[in-house]
């Protein structure tokens, strides 16, 4: 491919797609505070997260199958696979403000089943379009800084839809007790369902040029020759474990006013909210400037400097939590904006965001250096290894239902100082 000449259509395409991705996998962690009172679950950080723990689950069935599916089908027939999988996802979501509501299954909702069906069929929709977007803009920017800053930008508009989803989910839901119902954000579910809509219509007449396929018979298995890669593979399951951590995390623990903040009950969802809604514009921040300095700061400094400084704020955090400080957040769509008294480590989580920003399209750009066109085969491995964005998470809130909330963040902080030593010493580019 010519380096010097990039098909425009494509890139804002792939760009439109990573917004996408954001926008339904940051539904998750807000609808979990709805699902975390409800009867049964009785305020279960665990439960609560579960949801958004399925979503990621289906990563590790679908990885290695998506990036098959570009190989044998092309970009453009694996997006509308896609983007038809996330459609039927939300709506299965929706059907479970309607089905099986006050019912019981296991001591649990029997609706919430119906909903984790419908966050697992959106993990498969997210990771079919995460295999796609990746490759599909490194390849366009011809690789190297250039593909890396090509990647970056795309990453500011998944910050940019990862922004305003906990934020309009958060003040939708307002006071959150025993008898809110997934229902009461059904906007924002048919929202995602006309966006995937129109989507899928309107991709079917996008002009695409196809880059070049590696027909071969090439495994996955051959790709652990590449040593960089399995490393940077494991880098890719704990990196998405702390984006999606942080905030999560940080979204329960402001809105739980008995084991959390202590905030007033009546506005904490909206403010929890409107709080991890600022990490996800931040990351916005992150990766739109990385976007303008990727093509001169390589892709191993900015990854070595962002871990570092996240561990430092993510350990300031833990230990300020009884530490107060003001900051603007939505209080809701009546109240508007407000200073609001809020913990000193909410702030110094927040501020990760712009650290996480940059570490997805440097941990990749690192990790696939040289592999040409086994990349898209190597994304769909990328892809698997996503599951960490719900397992960590999960193992984040066990531990903050056993001990406390900054207790858990030191699974953050172990994640973190791996992509540190990845970035220093595991991704110099040589074969096993």
């Amino acid at each position: 491919m010519n380096k010097n000449k990039i098909n425009w259509v494509a890139v804002l395409t792939m760009m439109f797609l990573f917004g996408m991705i954001s926008f339904v996998t940051n539904l998750a962690a807000p609808i979990g505070v709805i699902w975390k009172q409800a009867p049964g679950i009785d305020g279960s950080s665990f439960w609560g997260m579960m949801g958004n723990m399925m979503n990621f689950l289906a990563y590790l069935f679908m990885g290695i199958p998506a990036g098959k599916l570009i190989t044998n089908y092309g970009y453009k027939k694996t997006t509308l696979i896609g983007v038809g999988v996330g459609f039927c996802g939300v709506l299965v979501q929706y059907l479970s403000g309607k089905i099986g509501v006050g019912a019981t299954l296991a001591g649990l909702p029997a609706n919430f089943f119906v909903y984790l069906l419908g966050a697992f069929i959106c993990g498969f929709s997210v990771c079919i379009l995460n295999t796609v977007v990746n490759p599909m803009l490194n390849l366009l920017g011809g690789g190297g800084n250039r593909g890396n800053q090509l990647v970056q930008i795309g990453g500011s508009f998944n910050s940019l839809m990862g922004t305003l989803t906990p934020m309009l989910v958060g003040a939708l839901i307002g006071a959150v007790t025993a008898e809110t119902q997934i229902a009461d954000v059904n906007t924002v579910l048919y929202m995602a369902m006309g966006v995937f809509a129109a989507t899928f219509c309107v991709l079917i007449f996008v002009p695409f040029v196809e880059p070049e396929q590696d027909k071969s018979n090439a495994s996955v298995k051959s790709l652990f020759q590449y040593r960089h890669l399995v490393y940077g593979v494991i880098a890719i399951f704990l990196y998405v474990g702390v984006e999606v951590g942080i905030p999560g995390t940080l979204n329960f623990f402001l809105a739980d006013s008995e084991k959390g903040a202590g905030l007033d009950p009546s506005t904490a969802a909206s403010i929890a909210g409107s709080v991890a809604a600022m990490y996800w514009l931040l990351m916005l921040c992150g990766r739109f400037v990385s976007s303008f300095i990727s093509g001169r700061v390589s892709s191993k400094m900015q990854l070595g400097v962002t871990s570092a400084v996240a561990i430092v704020l993510v350990l300031l955090a833990m230990f300020t939590a009884d530490v107060d400080i003001k900051m603007p957040v939505l209080k809701g769509f009546t109240e508007g904006f407000a200073m609001m008294t809020l913990p000193l480590s909410a702030l110094f989580l927040v501020l990760c965001g712009l650290c996480t920003s940059v570490m997805w399209g440097t941990i990749f750009n690192l990790s696939v250096e040289g592999l040409g066109k086994q990349s898209a085969l190597a994304s769909g491995l990328f892809m698997t290894m996503v599951v960490g964005g719900g397992v960590l998470p999960l193992v984040q809130n066990a531990i903050a239902d056993a001990a406390s909330y900054m207790v858990s963040y030191w699974v953050v902080v172990a994640a973190l100082a791996y992509i540190l030593w990845f970035a220093v010493f595991g991704s110099k580019v040589k074969n096993a």
